[in-house]
């Protein structure tokens, strides 16, 4: 069945056929499609433009059409040209040609409009409840391990001793960041379209604003050429994605070097990790890896929506079908890898003995030596030069800051009085309690915040217009 074919005097190639078809992606609206087809014909009935009878008896066909969807499958014999024409076909073979009467006041163009918005609306919400879950196993990892010594990198080259709970609640606020965004986007994205047609709006005496009550957006939209048109909200949905994905492939590199038997701080359950084929040792973070690799895939998703969008005039071209399968292909992706990372990072072995001995070389606590001769009244930079000088005399002579003798540190401080003082200061547990300005590694105020964002997510609301 084609909604079109009475202006054409020959059939379409069926090549063309083929390629012109989207039924293989949009089948995901069907749903939605059905959703807003029975909205759509209750104002019908409400405003007299069907008689409340026909509009029954296309609501019963929809209803009944959606139930042998949800139980059969979708019937994917013939070639349709799209997920509207399947269910459209399907309810005129149901009750007739009544049937033909569905598609009264409104057009395909509108049409796919509601339902992408429908869609992407439902699927926010949903990464949404999975990105607080996420949230909340890794407040709880930081939570375990607020004391757990871990060596701090710039450049790949260890920096300063942190702990383990504070370099986790850094990718907790980056995926805060991204869960706020998700959020905000709903709000662009709940206009409702439906009225706009095919561009100009329509004739008949419609009701916008009830059948956007009825499917609980919060506006309509007020231009008919914009309404049929605008996928800004979906451009948005991959930029935001896009940044959510640089934040996971960033931990999920970590993953792999911190897994990588030349760090060994963590060991990933078997249940996430693969095997060679060759190698009987081998214990790859395939899980990690691909993710790590989809994120090119999103930010793929995003250039290529950007390039449709960025020369097509107004109103609706074909063009904007290719979106729909990226949005599809995103949400996918993103919905699958925040129910699998949860239960990773749940599982996988933390080595807190490994992370401590790391942080306790290479001259990790550098830092604080030139702090300590700052109190001690030198200039910053003048400590620094000392500092470094002591770091070059230790490189050179294969040992470690608190390695050295007192008489080899008094011989580049020479006011050095007590021997106790040096070394509590240098010992890395104590760099890391006394790093407690606020944001700061230290345990005492690391708890702080933990606490404050456990509060913030016992509090939160999905739907922003809870707030």
């Amino acid at each position: 069945m084609k909604m079109w074919g009475s202006r054409f005097k020959s059939d379409t190639n069926k090549l063309v056929e083929e390629f012109n078809s989207s039924f293989e992606f949009d089948r995901k609206l069907y749903y939605y499609d059905i959703l807003g087809s029975i909205t759509h014909v209750k104002m019908l009935g409400n405003e007299n433009i069907i008689s409340k009878e026909e509009g029954n008896k296309i609501i019963k066909g929809l209803n009944e059409i959606k139930k042998e969807i949800e139980t059969e499958g979708i019937d994917n014999i013939k070639l349709y040209e799209d997920i509207h024409t399947y269910i459209e076909s399907k309810l005129i073979e149901k009750i007739g040609e009544v049937g033909g009467k569905l598609h009264t006041a409104r057009s395909r163009n509108d049409q796919i409009a509601l339902d992408l918005r429908l869609f992407t609306r439902d699927k926010l919400s949903e990464i949404n409840e999975l990105l607080l879950k996420f949230l909340n196993v890794l407040l709880k990892i930081a939570k375990e391990h607020k004391s757990t010594i871990f060596p701090g990198y710039t450049h790949m080259q260890k920096a300063q001793p942190i702990t383990f709970g504070h370099h986790i609640m850094a990718y907790y606020f980056k995926f805060k960041r991204d869960l706020n965004k998700f959020k905000d986007n709903i709000k662009r994205t709940n206009i409702m379209p439906l009225g706009s047609c095919a561009l100009a709006g329509t004739s008949f005496t419609i009701d916008r604003d009830w059948v956007s009550e009825e499917l609980n957006f919060e506006e309509i939209s007020y231009n008919s050429l914009d309404g049929v048109s605008d996928r800004d909200y979906l451009i948005e949905f991959l930029s935001i994605a896009s940044n959510f994905m640089i934040h996971l492939s960033s931990l999920s590199e970590e993953l792999i070097l911190w897994s990588n038997k030349e760090y060994n701080y963590i060991e990933l359950d078997d249940a996430y990790t693969t095997g060679s084929s060759i190698m009987p040792q081998k214990k790859n973070p395939d899980v990690a890896e691909l993710a790590r690799g989809k994120s090119g895939e999103i930010f793929g998703y995003l250039m290529q929506c950007l390039t449709i969008l960025k020369g097509l005039p107004l109103a609706y071209n074909k063009d904007l079908q290719v979106i729909n399968k990226s949005i599809f292909e995103t949400v996918d992706i993103i919905k699958i890898l925040l129910k699998i990372y949860p239960e990773m990072l749940s599982a996988m072995e933390i080595k807190e003995v490994n992370m401590y001995e790391s942080a306790k070389k290479d001259y990790i606590n550098a830092t604080e030596l030139a702090n300590f001769l700052v109190q001690k009244g030198l200039p910053f930079r003048e400590a620094h030069n000392i500092s470094g000088e002591i770091v070059l005399y230790g490189i050179e002579n294969n040992i470690e800051l608190n390695e050295f003798t007192f008489d080899e540190f008094k011989n580049f401080i020479p006011d050095l009085e007590d021997e106790n003082e040096i070394y509590d200061i240098l010992g890395i547990l104590n760099v890391v309690k006394r790093s407690n300005s606020k944001g700061g590694p230290a345990p005492k105020e690391l708890m702080r915040i933990i606490k404050k964002e456990i509060m913030w997510i016992e509090n939160y609301k999905i739907d922003y217009n809870e707030d």
